[in-house]
C-alpha cells in the first residue's frame, strides 16, 4: 500500500484557510517540477500531491507562493519547505501556517 503527500495552508492573519495560494512541488535531486497547484476554499489541494505509484522515496521541496497570496504588504515571497520521504507507504502531510512576515510547519499524518 502506498502512502500520500498532502498539504494545507492556514492564513494566520485571519485564522482562515488560505484560498487561492499557489504551491509548487519539486524533486530536489533532479530539480524537476512535479506539480503546481492552487489551494481550494479549504486551503487544501483538491487531490494529494503524490499518491499511488507516484509516491516514492526522495528529497522534495514545497514552494508556497506567500508573496503573491498576501500582495504588496508582505515580507515573505516564496516559502520553501525541504523534506525527505523515507517510507513511501506512509502518509506525509506538510502544512504551512503563515502571515506576511512569518511561518511555521510540521509533519502531520
Amino acid at each position: 500500500m502506498n502512502g500520500r503527500l498532502s498539504t494545507h495552508v492556514l492564513d494566520l492573519t485571519t485564522g482562515q484557510p488560505a484560498r487561492g495560494m499557489t504551491i509548487t512541488l519539486r524533486d530536489r535531486s533532479s530539480g524537476e517540477v512535479l506539480k503546481t497547484v492552487t489551494t481550494n476554499q479549504d486551503g487544501r489541494t483538491d487531490a494529494p500531491l503524490l499518491a499511488g505509484e507516484a509516491m516514492r522515496t526522495g528529497d522534495f521541496e514545497l514552494l508556497f507562493h506567500v508573496g503573491a497570496y498576501f500582495g504588496e504588504a508582505t515580507f515573505l515571497d516564496v516559502v520553501p519547505i525541504h523534506f525527505r520521504v523515507a517510507d513511501p507507504s506512509a502518509n506525509y502531510h506538510v502544512p504551512l501556517l503563515c502571515t506576511p512576515w512569518a511561518y511555521s510547519t510540521y509533519r502531520g499524518s
